[in-house]
């Protein structure tokens, strides 16, 4: 792949590398985000980060939040599947935030991209609440990734303050441990907020994406909700959307 742009800052560097369409961004060599404008859908885990909000109903998904935005590859999803009528993205690193608006194009404005550390902004928002919580947030170690934070019943609560009553928290977890033993399906209190659990796996991807939703759900809901959709109908020649869907409880 051909190097776009990098810079170093203090000890870390950041590189956007192309590979034919597709811009990928890479922080001390770790993937963390790609764009193809010409195909949104990018056949790894931020496809499955975007997929509960199909288990509701068009146009039921107003209000999202993203934490930890990367190169902003699940918010152009977001965008063009859901159109949502307002995205947040909160982002600590602003080399990020930089290579999503000038190489990854996420200019638009339903989506307001906020420099912050996650954690902090959201224990401290009192705005309006989401209808969606996208958890991705990760650091590294090593050259791997890590996850940023646990998912106690201390953030389990801190996000749901924020959650409308029937909405969904999505999370993005390293491996499966960490998800089921989570406090979303192992703290009583917590996992008494939620009607339905689900996993979501890509076979391009180790890592495993629980919803967390507050309503009565089906896989098979949202199976039809994205064959009505143009562009992520499975069944059809040519559509990048590859998953496999699990209810947990």
């Amino acid at each position: 792949m051909a190097i776009v742009w990098s810079k170093k800052v203090a000890e870390t560097r950041y590189e956007v590398r192309s590979a034919g369409n597709t811009l990928r961004l890479y922080t001390d060599g770790v993937f963390h985000s790609q764009h193809n404008p010409r195909q949104l859908l990018t056949g790894h885990v931020w496809d499955l980060l975007m997929l509960p909000a199909f288990f509701y109903p068009k146009n039921t998904i107003k209000r999202v939040l993203v934490l930890g935005v990367g190169g902003g590859a699940v918010l152009h999803m977001l965008r063009e599947f859901v159109a949502p009528d307002y995205i947040a993205g909160i982002e600590l690193n602003p080399q990020h935030i930089f290579v999503a608006r000038r190489f990854f194009g996420l200019k638009h404005k339903t989506i307001e991209l906020i420099e912050a550390d996650a954690i902090a902004w959201l224990q401290s928002y009192r705005g309006e609440k989401f209808d969606m919580i996208i958890d991705d947030l990760f650091g590294e170690e090593d050259g791997e990734p890590v996850s940023v934070v646990k998912a106690n019943r201390k953030w389990f609560a801190c996000m749901l303050r924020q959650l409308n009553p029937q909405g969904v928290i999505v999370r993005n977890f390293i491996d499966r441990g960490e998800l089921t033993g989570s406090a979303g399906l192992q703290n009583t209190h917590i996992a008494g907020k939620f009607s339905s659990v689900f996993q979501l796996n890509s076979r391009f991807n180790e890592n495993f994406v629980a919803a967390y939703v507050r309503k009565p759900v089906s896989s098979g809901g949202l199976r039809k909700n994205l064959v009505n959709t143009p562009g992520l109908n499975p069944g059809l020649k040519g559509c990048r959307l590859r998953y496999s869907i699990r209810r947990l409880r």
